[in-house]
């Protein structure tokens, strides 16, 4: 398949124009490949790392989550990594294209793709947007959960480097509705109580995000941004799998930018 029939494909799947008006969905960098078949290297986020291990893979297109560039820059120095992103994907004829905030509402994106992991029926958008697709998505736990046993199943499907969560003075707590969103997802907490939802699993959350959700009875699970984003990058690769790609690989250099310290 060529890369321009995969994009088509793709699109029709999950249109960018379905990005929110800060994002910057679609091609980042396009070098004149459209025409060449397929080399696929999925990623969370573009990096050098990512476009080296590209590089050596001899692949002809890097398909990201995140965006290279979010906005404009104002210029292009040697030496800045945008700049030496673009530089190899011309050097090296590499595209490079995002699906973001398109890929997050549709089915089998980065919310619909947690909801699978953690087994959630009857599942929806925590906020509907177009045609039942939507931002995040919320169900019930077939069968009921305890507190402890949620957590215990979100560390050993996800395997964060930490997991944090609200105040709860009982572990044994029933939980029976879930919300799930990958990625930053605390600017949904208004939405999410209004689904009815015990708990709620995202990343990037503020102290006074937790203080929130405790005084709103939701039990926020912050499990980081990599860990609730990277399972959706796993089954896209399975996607092109199916589509009979020339190669198509997840990258092993995708990073989290975060680290924990262990006494």
């Amino acid at each position: 398949m060529k890369i321009a029939d995969l994009i088509t494909w793709f699109e029709a799947w999950a249109n960018p124009t379905w990005c929110e008006s800060w994002d910057n969905c679609g091609w980042q960098v396009e070098p004149g490949v459209l025409q060449e078949s397929a080399r696929v290297l999925v990623c969370l986020t573009p990096t050098l790392a990512v476009m080296e291990e590209a590089i050596a893979l001899n692949a002809n297109l890097i398909f990201a989550h995140h965006p290279l560039i979010f906005s404009p820059p104002k210029s292009f120095r040697t030496g800045e990594p945008i700049t030496e992103m673009v530089r190899l994907a011309f050097t090296h004829n590499i595209g490079i294209y995002t699906a973001h905030t398109n890929f997050d509402q549709v089915a089998d994106g980065t919310a619909d793709v947690l909801a699978q992991i953690l087994e959630l029926k009857d599942v929806a958008p925590i906020v509907p947007t177009q045609n039942g697709l939507g931002y995040g998505r919320v169900g019930l736990l077939a069968p009921f959960l305890t507190l402890q046993e949620l957590l215990t199943v979100i560390q050993t499907r996800l395997t964060p480097p930490d997991l944090i969560f609200s105040p709860s003075v009982d572990l044994q707590k029933t939980i029976s509705k879930v919300a799930v969103l990958g990625g930053s997802g605390a600017s949904f907490i208004s939405a999410v109580v209004k689904t009815g939802a015990q708990a709620y699993l995202t990343a990037d959350c503020k102290f006074h995000q937790f203080q929130e959700s405790r005084d709103r009875h939701l039990i926020l699970i912050d499990a980081g941004h990599y860990a609730t984003e990277r399972p959706a990058c796993d089954r896209l690769v399975q996607k092109f799998q199916s589509l009979n790609l020339d190669w198509v690989q997840l990258s092993t250099k995708d990073e989290d930018f975060r680290q924990f310290f262990q006494s």
